[in-house]
């Protein structure tokens, strides 16, 4: 029996069933092998991983920390599109996105200086998701805010010379 594929936009808002966060901004990038989420202060302590999501900054935080017991975490490579490698960790979170839940697998990563604190990818939305870039709910005064400032930035850039 094969499932219908869900329509999703280039950003939606999901929710974090194991965290207990509601509605949070995540970032669809067709681009990008592994999901990854927010997270800091990750540590391992007697064979469990300790974790943070999310940051101060940011509505979600809650500092509370997470365990993971050694059988539900592991460590994995992952190469940004311009080459640089770094090693992180991953967990299973459970994500309700567009009334679908899927246990999916997250690097934890700092992603405190990107707008969304939820980056889904191609692993997550195989064979369940289908994006039309045109629909979603993105953060769209932030994004203008954001260009506006790397405008500005660039013109200052610009003047300099």
């Amino acid at each position: 029996m094969t499932q219908e594929l869900t329509v999703i936009g280039r950003a939606e808002k999901a929710d974090l069933l194991d965290l207990g966060a509601k509605r949070v901004p995540v970032k669809v990038d067709t681009g990008a092998d592994a999901s990854s989420i927010w997270a800091h202060a990750a540590e391992e302590r007697d064979g469990k991983l300790q974790v943070v999501f999310f940051g101060e900054g940011s509505e979600f935080y809650t500092g509370e920390r997470h365990v993971f017991a050694s059988d539900e975490y592991a460590m994995t490579r992952v190469a940004s599109s311009f080459g640089h490698r770094e090693i992180r960790y991953k967990v299973k979170l459970r994500i309700r996105l567009k009334k679908r839940v899927i246990n999916g697998t997250f690097t934890l990563s700092d992603r405190s200086q990107k707008l969304y604190p939820i980056l889904i990818g191609r692993s997550l939305l195989a064979k369940k998701f289908l994006v039309d870039v045109s629909k979603g709910s993105p953060l769209r005064e932030a994004e203008k805010e954001r260009a506006g400032k790397l405008k500005r930035e660039l013109e200052t850039l610009k003047g300099g010379n």
